[in-house]
């Protein structure tokens, strides 16, 4: 005992035994009384928190980011002040369909998230690792997740809803492309690209506004798996990405991405022949050439996994001076949803948590008061200063810190319809320019695979839409169905023919 720290309770007390519990006897029953044993049972009841609607089965790691190209000239945000500077970063990635106990090799989305510690608070980059969307307005956002999670009869994925949904909004037909293509199973997290998806915007030292688009490249380059791949992997593990991720950042091997971005001006926008604040449209490279940012760099495993992964709050509506928002319809409502799930999920004071804590502690002042986790004190030094306007110098505004006023425009309408033509341009430039004739044929397959279950009608509402896109595109998806269902057929006459021996 005298060289190793006393076991207590969480309110101090000693420990006398954390073998046996207190009982009437040797083998009477045991008592009420023994609270240790009652603190022991009661938390491990509490140990699990809910898990996330979507994006449930994650992987983190802490690393910095370090500014590499001079962008003060769009941004007066002091994470990008000077070349050479660094930022602590905490980052998840995660699938967005799956469960907490999903493999981790399934063809999804991946959520790609970085949460800057800056000196003038958190930045939280929000996005994905494909640069759109499947749709473009946070109305639809709740039911298309239902499509992706269980069938409230079967308890089962249902193929049949998700191209049932998608069949209905040919917006996401630019998403599910990517989806089934090859990059649909990223190796690891440090094999695949992020993006922030949405048009953010930024503004310089002189109010100067820009629309921005934030790209994530890898260093280590695309790495993917087949479905053929993914199936025997998961075979022998469901924990891959975890593996590989800790793996690597134990051994060295640190994964590094390059920060770009692509920059419009304000005035710019509407000139474009689509849409930019349509999360299902990319901007062209060829008119927005990707500028060099910085690097982003993990290299640090978290000591405690649960502490700083699974307690990570990540929300759009953490941006710091510099750094702002758009007419982006999903942008808008999740600058509202994400913070309120981890109200949900966290508890009230969810940024007091070490994951979630700025660094700059000794700059955080607010009046947020009460309710669940309120460990922290925030009376400034007098207890009277619980609310403002006060007259005992508690925090006040700073409105040198106030943003250019974010110009818009029209009338308010719930049913504005974007032109749907407009839908099928970029699925089809990335299908017919894109992709080469072996990544299509893959992309035939796959969505052919995921298309299995579904009934004739939603096959043929889907391939109408894939029609649009080009012809080639739906004669390849029909004819690699009638090939899966032909192998089908194949299979089913030989198990005929087994038994029939038999």
């Amino acid at each position: 005992m005298a060289d190793k720290p006393r076991l207590t309770t969480t309110a101090g007390a000693p420990v006398v035994s954390n073998q046996y519990s207190q009982t009437a006897g040797r083998n009477g029953p045991i008592l009420l009384q023994d609270y240790q044993l009652i603190e022991k049972l009661a938390h491990q009841n509490r140990e699990r928190i809910p898990e996330r609607v979507v994006h449930a089965k994650g992987w983190g790691a802490q690393g910095t980011f370090t500014v590499t190209h001079d962008i003060s000239k769009y941004s007066c945000a002091a994470l990008f002040s000077e070349v050479g500077k660094t930022t602590e970063v905490l980052a998840r990635w995660s699938t967005v369909a799956g469960e907490a106990g999903a493999a981790d090799a399934e063809r999804d989305v991946r959520g790609f998230s970085l949460k800057f510690f800056t000196e003038e608070g958190n930045w939280d980059m929000v996005g994905n690792n494909t640069p759109i969307f499947f749709v473009r307005d946070a109305f639809k956002f709740p039911d298309f997740i239902r499509t992706q999670k269980r069938h409230p009869k079967t308890n089962l994925r249902s193929p049949e809803a998700m191209f049932d949904f998608w069949a209905a909004q040919p917006e996401s037909v630019h998403q599910v492309t990517i989806l089934m293509s090859d990059r649909g199973i990223p190796v690891n997290p440090a094999r695949m690209n992020g993006y922030g998806s949405h048009t953010f915007s930024m503004w310089n030292a002189e109010g100067v506004r820009h629309w921005v688009k934030f790209h994530f490249k890898t260093q280590m380059g695309h790495k993917t798996y087949t479905n053929a791949e993914a199936e025997a992997l998961i075979g022998k593990t469901r924990e891959s990405y975890q593996e590989d991720l800790y793996n690597m950042i134990e051994s060295g091997n640190f994964p590094k991405w390059t920060m770009y971005i692509q920059v419009m001006a304000e005035e710019d926008a509407a000139k474009q022949p689509f849409n930019p604040f349509d999360l299902t449209k990319v901007w062209p490279h060829s008119d927005f050439p990707l500028i060099e940012v910085g690097e982003v760099e993990m290299n640090r495993n978290p000591e405690n996994y649960f502490q700083m992964v699974e307690n990570a709050a990540y929300s759009p509506s953490n941006v710091v001076p510099g750094i702002g928002f758009s007419p982006d319809k999903m942008l808008q409502a999740r600058i509202f949803s994400y913070a309120d799930a981890h109200r949900y999920r966290l508890g009230t004071h969810y940024e007091a948590l070490p994951a979630n804590a700025p660094k700059a502690a000794a700059n955080v002042n607010h009046y947020h008061k009460d309710g669940p986790m309120r460990f922290f004190t925030n009376d400034f030094g007098n207890p009277d200063a619980y609310y403002e306007p006060n007259q005992y110098d508690g925090p006040v505004a700073d409105f040198s810190k106030k943003e250019p006023p974010l110009r818009i425009d029209g009338d308010a309408d719930r049913y504005v319809v974007e032109d749907a033509d407009a839908d099928y341009v970029q699925p089809r430039q990335l299908y017919l320019e894109v992709l080469d004739q072996d990544e299509r044929n893959r992309l035939h397959h796959n969505m052919a695979a995921a298309m299995g279950p579904c009934s004739e009608s939603v096959t043929e509402r889907w391939l109408a839409v894939l029609e649009r896109v080009h012809p080639d595109y739906a004669a390849g998806v029909r004819q690699a169905l009638k090939d899966a269902s032909d192998v089908n057929a194949i299979a089913v006459t030989d198990d005929s023919a087994i038994e029939a021996a038999e």
